[in-house]
C-alpha cells in the first residue's frame, strides 16, 4: 500500500516529521517499508530508521510557471520554444514535449498553461535514460538556441515513470509558487497485514493515525447535488446465492463525458501506484483507494441494448458449464463452476469482485454510467483468483473480507466523483439488494480482564476512550464494557476470540512500548507430559546420532508421483487419496499415503551433489477412512541411504558403496538405542524393493516396518546414480508402543570377559538369525554378546552347506570365569546347535 502524505492530510491533521509519522504508522500495525520523498526536504542526518529515497525540489530552483505562447523552433520541427512566466519575468524555454505541439504557432494562449519549471542549476532525474539517474541543468546551445532551464515531466521530478510529455498543472496553480509548496509530497509504503484490510485505503490509514494521535478524523464529503430522476425502474438486481453475494448496490449517473482527470487527481493516483485512464475510471479507482470499496462502472447504454431496449437486470450467479468470459485485460477465461459472475439477461459481464468484462466496459464514447459496488464471499474470490491466475486491486481487497456497509458508501462517493470530474447528472437513490445482512459482533470485556492480560491497570474510562477513537461503539454496565465492532471491520471475532481481538486494539492504541515488562501473576497450569512426542523426539535424536540427516518434505503430492514407487509391469488396485479442494500447485493435489516418494525425490535432487547420503524423515501419512470425514494420520519413519560407505579422508583410503547390510545395521542400532529387544528380521516382499534384498522387521507378531534395496525398475523411474539406493519405511506408532519409557541398566563390569570364536556348518537354508537365537538361549545370562563375523561357502564343507563364524563374549557379574566354566558353556552351545539345527562344529 502506497500512501501519499498530501492525500492523508485531507482526513487528519498531521504535523509530525517524516520519519516520526512512519514510526507512528509502524507501531500502529502498518509497518513502513520505504519512504519516497517527492519534492519536500529530505530528513536531516546520515542515518535513518527507515529506507528513504527520492528528490527534493529547492524553492529557488523549482517553481510553478505559466506558458503564455508556444513558438516553433527556427531549425527543428520536433522542438518548440515556450514563452513562460516563472514569477520573476518572462523567459524562453526550449522543449520537445509532444503534448505541447497542438499549441505551436497559435499565438498568445487564451488560457495560459501552468507547468512545473526547473531553473539553471537544478538537480533532477534524466527523463531520457532508463532508471533513476540524476543530472544537473547546465547552459547549452541546442540547434542554435540557448537552453539553461526546462519544463519538467513527472519522471524528471521523481513522481512516476511518465516522461512522454510535460506536466500540465491545474489552472489554479499560483505562478511563481515554489513547486514543493504547491505539490511536494511524501509516499509511505507498507504491507497490509492479512487481518488489517481496513487499512488498505487512505481513510483507513488516516483513521489509525487519528486514533493514535487523538486527533479528529474527517470523512470524505459529497459535493455534487443529486438532480436526476430516481434510479428506480432504470435497473434491477437479482442475487441467486446470498451466501456468495450478501449485498449488491447500483447507482446511475447520466450525460457524462470521459476526459482527463484534474492533474492533482492523476498525481495522487500515480503516487499511490495506479495509472490514470480517464475521469470516469479514475473516479472509481480514486474511491477504492480512498474508502476501500472496489467499484465497477458499466456503460449503461450497452446494458440497455443487451436487454433489448429495456431496463437491464443485473444477475449474480455461478458460472454455467463451459462458460467463458473475456476480461478487461483482453484474456478469455474458461470458468470453473464455483466462479461467481455478474451477468445480465444476455450473459456474463464480469468476474465478481475481481475484474470486469470487455464488452460492457466504459469507453471514451460512454455517456451514461451504471456504477456497481457489492460484497462477495472472500473465500470464493480467492479460489477464483487462484484458478484463473488473476490479480487485481479489487480482488486483493475482496479476498480479505470487506464489510457490506462499504458498498452503498462507495457508490455514493463514486457517483459524486464521476459527476464532479466528468459532468453529468446523478440519479436519485440507489438500487440496494441486501439479502444477508452482516451482524456486527458485540464483545464483553472487563477492566480486570484487560489488566490480567496486559499486566497493567488501564481505567475503564480510558479503555472506552481508546476504542471509541477507532469507532467502536461502547456501552458500560458496572465493570463490564459491551463493545460493538464498527461497520468497516470484519476482523473482530465473537466470544473468546472477539475478546482477544478487542484486547489487541486496546494494547495497540495504548502503545505496546508503553506497557512495562512484568512477571506473570497467574498460577501456571499443571505441566503434563506428552509421552508420544517425547518418544518421537528420542527416535529423532537416535537417528541423528547414527549419522543420518533429518529432512522435512511437503505432505502434498500427486497420485502419479507415488505411482513411481511401483515397477511399470506391476498392476496394483487403485487406492483412495485425500484430495485438496484448492491445491496450491498442480503437483500438490492430494495428501501423501507414503513418505518414500518424497524421500526419493530429495535423494534424486541431491545425489549428484554429495558422495554420501543418509537421510530420515518422521511424518504423517493420510489414509482415507470410508464413511469418515477425516482420514487416519499414522506416523511413519522413512530412511534412505546411497553413495560411498565412507567419506574421503587424507589419512585413509576406504572405498565401497553402501549396501543392504549398511541399512540393516542402522535399523539394528536404532532399535538397540531405543531398547526394543527380541527383534527378528525375516525375508519380505514389497513392490518398491528388490526381490531377495528386502526384509521385514518384527517384534513378536508386530510388524515394525520393511526395508531393502530399491527395485531396479523403480530406480529407473527416478534420476538416480548407479550406486544402490537403500530405503526403509517403518511404522512409528508401532515403534513408539514398543519403546519402554524405563529400562534396566547394568553397572560397569569389574570382572574380565572371556572371548571365544565358534564356527559351525549348517544347511544353506538355515538363517543366521536362527543360529544366533540358539546360541543366545544356550549361553544364558553369562553370554554377554554374540556377533556374526564371517560366512564361508566352498567344497571343503560340502555342497548346500555354509559356515557361520561367531564371536562370543562370556562374562559373570560376580566372579572371573574359569576354563572349566567356559568349557561347560561351550559344550552346551554346541549341543543345542546340533540338537535344534543339526549344526556341526567346523574343525
Amino acid at each position: 500500500m502506497q500512501v501519499p502524505l498530501s492525500w492523508l492530510k485531507d482526513y487528519v491533521d498531521v504535523d509530525l516529521p517524516i520519519e516520526e509519522l512512519a514510526r507512528v504508522m509502524t507501531m500502529a500495525g502498518m509497518e513502513v517499508e520505504a519512504i519516497q520523498v517527492v519534492g519536500l526536504p529530505m530528513p536531516e542526518g546520515e542515518k535513518h530508521e527507515f529506507k528513504i529515497s527520492g528528490l527534493s525540489w529547492p524553492e529557488d530552483k523549482f517553481v510553478v510557471a505559466q506558458i503564455n505562447e508556444v513558438l516553433p523552433h527556427p531549425d527543428a520541427d520536433r522542438l518548440i520554444l515556450c514563452k513562460l512566466d516563472d514569477g520573476q519575468g518572462e523567459r524562453t524555454v526550449l522543449t520537445g514535449a509532444p503534448n505541447l505541439y497542438e499549441y505551436k504557432g497559435t499565438g498568445p494562449l487564451d488560457k495560459p498553461l501552468k507547468v512545473a519549471y526547473a531553473r539553471l542549476g537544478s538537480v533532477l532525474y534524466d527523463g531520457h535514460k532508463p532508471g533513476w539517474e540524476l543530472t544537473k541543468l547546465k547552459k547549452a546551445r541546442i540547434r542554435g538556441v540557448v537552453s539553461d532551464s526546462m519544463v519538467c515531466s513527472e519522471k524528471e521530478l521523481g513522481i512516476s515513470e511518465e516522461h512522454e510529455g510535460v506536466i500540465i498543472l491545474d489552472d489554479d496553480a499560483p505562478t511563481g509558487m515554489p513547486l514543493a509548496e504547491y505539490m511536494g509530497d511524501v509516499v509511505y509504503t507498507f504491507e497490509v497485514l492479512p487481518n488489517m484490510v481496513r487499512d488498505a485505503c487512505i481513510v483507513g490509514v488516516a483513521r489509525e493515525i487519528a486514533a493514535v494521535l487523538d486527533k479528529p478524523l474527517r470523512q470524505p464529503q459529497l459535493t455534487v447535488p443529486v438532480t436526476g430522476p430516481s434510479v428506480e425502474g432504470q435497473a434491477f438486481i437479482e442475487i441467486t446465492d446470498p451466501n456468495l453475494n450478501p449485498r449488491f448496490v447500483l447507482g446511475l449517473v447520466k450525460n457524462v463525458e470521459a476526459r482527463p482527470s484534474p492533474y492533482w487527481v492523476q498525481r495522487r493516483l500515480r503516487l499511490a501506484g495506479t495509472r490514470p485512464i480517464n475521469s470516469i475510471i479514475d473516479a472509481t479507482n480514486y474511491c477504492m483507494l480512498e474508502v476501500n470499496e472496489p467499484l465497477h462502472s458499466f456503460d449503461y447504454d450497452v446494458l440497455v441494448k443487451r436487454a433489448g431496449g429495456k431496463a437491464p437486470t443485473i444477475i449474480t450467479r455461478s458460472a454455467n458449464p463451459g462458460e467463458s468470459l473475456v476480461t478487461l485485460d483482453d484474456v478469455e477465461h474458461k470458468l470453473e463452476p464455483y466462479t461467481i459472475l455478474v451477468t445480465d439477461t444476455a450473459g456474463a459481464l464480469s468476474l465478481a469482485g475481481i475484474m470486469g468484462g470487455l464488452e460492457s466496459e466504459v469507453t471514451p464514447e460512454t455517456n451514461n454510467v451504471l456504477l456497481e459496488a457489492a460484497n462477495w464471499n472472500f473465500i470464493n474470490v480467492r479460489k477464483t483468483m487462484k484458478a484463473d491466475h488473476l490479480s487485481s486491486e479489487a480482488g486483493y481487497r475482496f479476498s480479505r473480507d470487506l464489510h457490506p456497509e462499504l458498498a452503498p458508501k462507495g457508490v455514493r462517493l463514486g457517483l459524486d466523483r464521476i459527476a464532479l470530474w466528468s459532468g453529468g447528472e446523478i440519479a436519485e437513490g440507489l438500487v440496494d439488494v441486501y439479502p444477508k445482512p452482516y451482524e456486527d459482533p458485540v464483545v464483553e470485556i472487563t477492566g480486570e480482564y484487560v489488566e490480567r492480560s496486559l499486566g497493567i491497570h488501564i481505567p475503564i474510562e480510558m479503555i472506552v476512550e481508546l476504542l471509541t477513537r477507532l469507532e467502536f461503539e461502547c456501552r458500560v454496565e458496572g465493570q463490564t464494557i459491551f463493545v460493538k465492532s464498527p461497520d468497516h471491520r470484519t476482523d473482530i471475532g465473537r466470544g473468546v476470540i472477539g475478546k482477544a481481538d478487542v484486547l489487541e486494539e486496546v494494547a495497540r492504541l495504548y502503545g505496546f512500548d508503553n506497557i512495562p515488562a512484568s512477571r506473570i501473576a497467574d498460577e501456571l497450569p499443571p505441566q503434563r507430559r506428552n509421552e508420544s512426542l517425547e518418544r518421537e523426539e528420542r527416535l529423532r535424536d537416535v537417528l541423528a546420532r547414527l549419522g543420518l540427516q533429518e529432512i522435512i518434505t511437503y505432505r502434498f503430492t500427486t497420485p502419479e508421483a507415488e505411482e513411481r514407487l511401483v515397477p511399470p509391469d506391476v498392476k496394483l488396485p487403485p487406492v483412495d487419496y485425500v484430495r485438496l479442494a484448492n491445491p496450491i500447485a498442480a503437483d500438490r493435489t492430494v495428501l501423501r499415503r507414503t513418505l518414500l516418494n518424497q524421500m526419493l525425490e530429495v535423494v534424486e535432487r541431491n545425489v549428484r551433489q554429495r558422495p554420501h547420503l543418509a537421510l530420515f524423515e518422521v511424518g504423517a501419512v493420510f489414509l482415507p477412512i470410508e464413511g469418515e470425514l477425516l482420514p487416519a494420520e499414522p506416523r511413519r519413519l522413512a530412511l534412505a541411504m546411497t553413495g560411498q560407505r565412507f567419506l574421503p579422508a587424507w589419512d585413509q583410503n576406504l572405498k565401497g558403496e553402501m549396501d543392504f547390510f549398511d541399512l540393516k545395521g542402522v535399523v539394528e542400532s536404532m532399535l538397540a538405542e531405543l531398547h526394543i529387544e527380541d527383534v527378528t528380521y525375516a525375508p519380505g516382499e514389497h513392490t518398491s524393493f528388490h526381490p531377495g534384498k528386502c526384509a521385514n522387521v518384527w517384534r513378536g507378531d508386530v510388524l515394525l516396518g520393511t526395508f531393502g534395496e530399491l527395485h531396479p525398475l523403480v530406480k529407473e523411474r527416478f534420476d538416480l546414480e548407479k550406486a544402490p539406493v537403500l530405503a526403509a519405511e517403518l511404522d512409528v506408532e508401532a515403534l513408539l508402543r514398543q519403546m519402554p519409557m524405563r529400562f534396566e541398566t547394568v553397572p560397569v563390569p569389574v570382572y574380565p570377559p572371556v572371548l571365544e570364536d565358534l564356527a559351525v556348518v549348517v544347511d544353506e537354508a538355515t538363517p543366521a538369525a536362527a543360529v544366533l537365537d540358539v546360541i543366545r538361549k544356550a549361553g544364558g545370562k553369562l553370554l554377554e554378546g554374540v556377533f556374526l563375523f564371517d560366512i564361508f561357502r566352498g567344497p571343503q564343507i560340502g555342497a548346500g552347506k555354509k559356515s557361520l563364524a561367531y564371536s562370543l563374549i562370556y562374562r559373570s557379574p560376580d566372579k572371573t570365569l574359569s576354563d572349566k566354566d567356559t568349557k561347560k558353556l561351550r559344550k552346551k552351545v554346541i549341543y543345542m546347535l546340533e540338537k535344534e539345527l543339526d549344526a556341526k562344529l567346523r574343525s
